[in-house]
């Protein structure tokens, strides 16, 4: 024994390391499995090394500021300095090629809009409750008016970490705006006061069966026992992955989600790409009327947005009956954080723009968009994309990625793997242990502030006192290095309906909205 380990001791440093090489040689000439590390063996490892961190490589060190996607870093970089109170202007003029098809230009007036100094609100630059009362026309017994334009989209708990959930419901109770589930059901981590809308996909997670059929009772006395529920969204499809259904694997299957979801242990659950409750139209509306009728709140569907055959059908039997969503959520392809395919992530359904002006111009021409409260999605939680998604008619918007931006996600792109190193989109307890949400709901907060706060200046700066009032002729695009600009009521051949609007003040009267919350009355740096 003593002469091996002299032997041992006697060997050099280097020849540690040649050993090691040679071992490292073997596994790969002998391994099938990778033809690089087999023809190359040793330097052949570089070539999965570098491909391994090669997206934060790009992301830190070789992207500028502006290329990245699906949000470029001047993009993150204003909604993390928004997010944590620090300076968020930018100096010395614009980065961005003003030429480039598509560029966003939105048109001042002479003289821009000015509170009247009695007004209220004129020492709350934060607040923009919305123009409509979502299920008034319908006369749901519990109309529900939203008391900010900007909202958190649907990210279910499960796709969310716990401590993500709990942050943006802190923080989205301390300004005002609703919290959207996703289609995971209601966990306890969307219970600590925010406004929520609660999302029914089709597997129905909360409110099925054991195989997975919808139960009107459990949905019933889950409005019942949670009077905070405000509204019921029917997802027909998402951005992410229209027309797939999903697959919850029974590994992430902990005791807590298969309460929430109401679904067994141990084994995978499917869910479909089609609604069982319904197979029509017709029998899409009768199912609304009656959740409406059973849980008196106000209830829309949730789409992208492809063929347009069956939203014409929507359009005419909504107004041949008089029934029908309260509200309509048009989710844009360009995806979110739902796990997808890429062929379906990058190809299939419309962007926002395409599919919203389609589904706005149908139910425009049957003299239906004063009835229905239009919720806009698909990256449009920064300034100018909400004030685009306002001129051509959208009445709310609602954020998901750019929320998780806020609350620390640095768009690592893994969403989908369980291993978010920000803790923003795991189920492991140590990554999401990382996530204070004490902290990260101030984050947030401050985040939809300053997003609301920009809107109304830009709003201001516009003549106008509310995002609602914009119209398509006030936003002009670029079309290239022709020198032209385009309107939007030229580019997309319509122009919105005006909505019913007389001032802030008048809104806040609205005997359907709530009190808002001190810490936004009152103005802060």
């Amino acid at each position: 024994m003593d002469t091996i380990l002299a032997f041992i001791s006697s060997i050099p440093w280097w020849g540690w390391l040649l050993t090691l090489i040679i071992l490292l040689a073997l596994r790969d000439i002998l391994q099938k499995n990778h033809t690089i590390r087999h023809n190359f063996p040793v330097v052949g490892n570089l070539r999965y090394l570098l491909e391994s961190f090669g997206p934060e490589l790009r992301q830190y060190i070789v992207a500028n500021n502006r290329e990245e996607l699906p949000f470029n870093r001047q993009q993150r970089a204003w909604i993390y300095a928004s997010s944590k109170r620090e300076n968020n202007f930018q100096g010395f003029g614009t980065d961005q090629d003003i030429a480039s098809p598509g560029y966003i230009f939105i048109k001042p007036a002479l003289l821009p809009f000015q509170l009247p100094s009695e007004d209220p609100n004129c020492h709350t630059p934060y607040y923009a409750p919305s123009a409509k009362v979502i299920g008034l026309y319908h006369q749901r017994r519990r109309p529900y008016h939203p008391r900010s334009i900007v909202n958190i989209s649907g990210m279910s708990f499960g796709s969310l970490s716990a401590t993500a959930i709990e942050s943006l419901n802190k923080g989205a109770k301390k300004f005002g705006c609703y919290h959207n589930t996703g289609e995971g059901g209601l966990s306890n981590y969307h219970k600590f006061g925010a406004d929520v809308v609660f999302n029914i996909g089709t597997s129905y997670f909360g409110i099925r069966d054991d195989n997975g059929n919808f139960v009107m009772e459990k949905l019933v006395k889950l409005a019942e026992a949670n009077p905070f529920l405000r509204m019921l969204e029917l997802k027909l499809s998402q951005g992410a992955k229209p027309g797939k259904g999903g697959v919850l694997p029974a590994a992430k299957i902990t005791a807590e989600i298969s309460e929430i979801r109401h679904v067994p242990i141990g084994k995978d659950v499917i869910s479909p790409a089609a609604h069982s409750a319904f197979s029509d139209i017709p029998g899409m509306v009768a199912f609304i009327e009656a959740m409406a009728e059973k849980t008196g709140l106000p209830v829309g569907i949730k789409s992208a947005v492809g063929k347009l055959e069956l939203w014409e059908e929507l359009a005419d039997y909504m107004l041949a009956t008089n029934q029908g969503p309260d509200f309509i959520t048009i989710d844009g392809g360009e995806g979110g954080t739902g796990a997808a395919p890429p062929s379906f992530a990058d190809h299939v359904s419309l962007p926002f723009v395409y599919g919203f002006s389609k589904v706005y111009q149908i139910f425009q021409q049957r003299g239906l968009t004063s009835r229905i409260t239009f919720i806009a999605s698909g990256k449009l939680g920064l300034p100018e994309s909400a004030v685009m998604a306002f001129a051509m008619g959208a009445d709310l918007i609602n954020v998901g990625r750019e929320a998780m931006l806020s609350i620390g996600c640095i768009q690592a792109q893994i969403c989908h793997t369980n291993r978010c190193p920000s803790g923003v989109a795991t189920q492991s307890k140590w990554l999401q242990s990382g996530i204070d949400p004490a902290l990260k709901s101030e984050r947030f907060y401050h985040y939809v502030k300053t997003l609301t706060k920009e809107i109304l200046e830009i709003s201001h700066a516009a003549g106008y006192e509310h995002p609602c009032q914009f119209t398509m002729e006030d936003v002009v695009l670029a079309m290239g290095d022709n020198n032209r600009l385009q309107s939007m009521a030229e580019a997309y051949g319509y122009t919105k309906d005006p909505v019913a609007f007389s001032s802030i003040r008048d809104l806040l009267k609205s005997p359907y909205i709530e009190p808002l919350n001190e810490a936004v009355r009152t103005k802060e740096n």
